[in-house]
């Protein structure tokens, strides 16, 4: 095997796109988005099974991910509408929580250079424990960021060669 052959190129991506996602997982449990921590789990799932089917010629695990790979990167497509708010959707709702949780992205408190200060609410009645988050001073806001995760995504997907070493591993499996 040489090293600069399709296969080392899709095992080096899947690397890379496992390490993405995996890095992407943590964020969205520390944020409880639902529906991306599925969607994570899932990637991370079928990333696994395409390395294995690199390594050990297994055409079968490289067609499943590479069916992933588009249903992954259209996923992505509708998260950076989501949170750019492209064609009525908003990332004020509660569709990453599947509307189980009031949490949202946990960069929307936590990015690079947010000052969060928690003001507790003054108006009679409203439990003390129940608060409002102030954030100030990002230098990118949280949409960005998310926006910046996913197109990482895609381009780790896109950039990835599965169907250049699904046709080489059916032309030699055709062969012996």
């Amino acid at each position: 095997m040489g090293c600069c052959t399709g296969r080392c190129t899709l095992i080096f991506l899947c690397s890379l796109q496992l390490l993405a996602a995996l890095e992407r997982q943590i964020f969205d449990f520390l944020g409880f988005q639902w529906a991306p921590i599925l969607g994570n789990f899932l990637q991370i799932i079928v990333v696994i099974l395409g390395l294995f089917g690199t390594i050990q010629f297994r055409p079968r695990y490289i067609v499943v991910y590479t069916v992933w790979t588009a249903l992954w990167v259209t996923w992505n497509v509708f998260i950076i509408c989501f949170y750019l708010e492209v064609g009525g959707l908003s990332k004020e709702t509660d569709l990453m929580t599947f509307n189980i949780s009031m949490h949202r992205s946990w960069w929307r408190e936590h990015g690079p250079g947010c000052i969060r200060r928690v003001v507790r609410p003054s108006a009679p009645g409203i439990l003390d424990d129940y608060s409002y988050v102030s954030v100030t001073g990002c230098v990118i806001d949280f949409q960005y960021l998310e926006v910046i995760h996913s197109a990482i995504q895609i381009l780790l997907s896109i950039f990835s060669p599965p169907s250049l070493e699904m046709t080489s591993l059916i032309l030699v499996s055709c062969y012996f």
